[in-house]
């Protein structure tokens, strides 16, 4: 069974720093694209970060480069969203997705912010609150 399970949520003030974790399990990670996405009460899910496994390339949304770093453990079928300089503007349902045979190129059409309707599975979420 193909799942995907965020963890690392929580509330921290601004400035502050968490990680996120996302463990897949029934299938291996090493041939998918996987991303970050997130979702504030009222707005739609927006794209944060993918990284593309075929060639370990990285993309993040613009108001999260330099502050958001996307890894991966390919061993332990496991990704990760490294957040810095957290802002409250980045409280929200925090959410992982995966896609096989997704390439950057493709991802980088649709710009990463817009790119959720490429990745065809996802997990249940993890709150991020990051307040003033």
């Amino acid at each position: 069974q193909v799942q995907l399970v965020e963890s690392g949520g929580g509330s921290v003030q601004s400035g502050g720093s968490l990680r996120l974790s996302c463990a897949a399990s029934g299938f291996s990670t090493s041939v998918y694209a996987l991303a970050w996405f997130r979702q504030a009460p009222g707005k739609e899910r927006e794209g944060v970060a993918v990284i593309d496994n075929s060639d370990g390339s990285t993309d993040y949304a613009d108001s999260v480069k330099g502050r958001f770093t996307i890894s991966q453990d390919n061993a332990k079928n496991t990704l990760f969203l490294q957040m810095n300089s957290l802002k409250p503007e980045d409280t929200a349902m925090y959410y992982c997705a995966a896609n096989y045979h997704l390439s950057m190129t493709t991802v980088r059409v649709l710009g990463v912010l817009r790119s959720a309707p490429l990745f065809a599975m996802w997990g249940q979420g993890t709150q991020v609150t990051v307040s003033s």
